[in-house]
């Protein structure tokens, strides 16, 4: 999808009809709504920096166990941990900064790759557990 927030409902739609065969509970289901919308805003704002020509990319593979959406856009990447805690006196007020916490706060399991064609955010919500 093109890196415009006024299309971000179409990460709900895409989730919904993944949802079909992975049959998420409702809590599963919140997790991976909020997290994959939060990667996808990432990567709009910060990967692509809005640019409307630059493209945000998202997949998902499903299996028993697991699903592992992949969230991938143009940009140069950055250092996970120099990310602040949001809940630190200094950044409660920030209104920007959460979405890596909540994507590592409501997922399994969250990694990130980076390469000259730009960065990737993998998320992985365990299905038996």
């Amino acid at each position: 999808m093109s890196s415009d927030t006024k299309l971000i409902h179409r990460v709900e739609k895409f989730l919904q009809k993944v949802n079909k065969d992975a049959h998420l509970d409702e809590i599963q289901l919140n997790k991976l709504l909020i997290s994959t919308t939060e990667a996808v805003n990432n990567a709009i704002f910060h990967g692509n920096k809005s640019d409307p020509w630059k493209k945000v990319y998202l997949s998902c593979e499903l299996s028993r166990e697991r699903m592992i959406l992949r969230v991938r856009d143009s940009g140069g990447g950055f250092d996970p941990n120099k990310i602040g805690n949001p809940l630190s006196d200094s950044n409660l007020l920030r209104e920007s900064g959460r979405g890596i916490f909540l994507m590592k706060t409501l997922m399994d399991k969250v990694e990130y790759h980076f390469s000259k064609r730009g960065s990737e955010v993998v998320m992985t919500l365990l299905l038996i557990k």
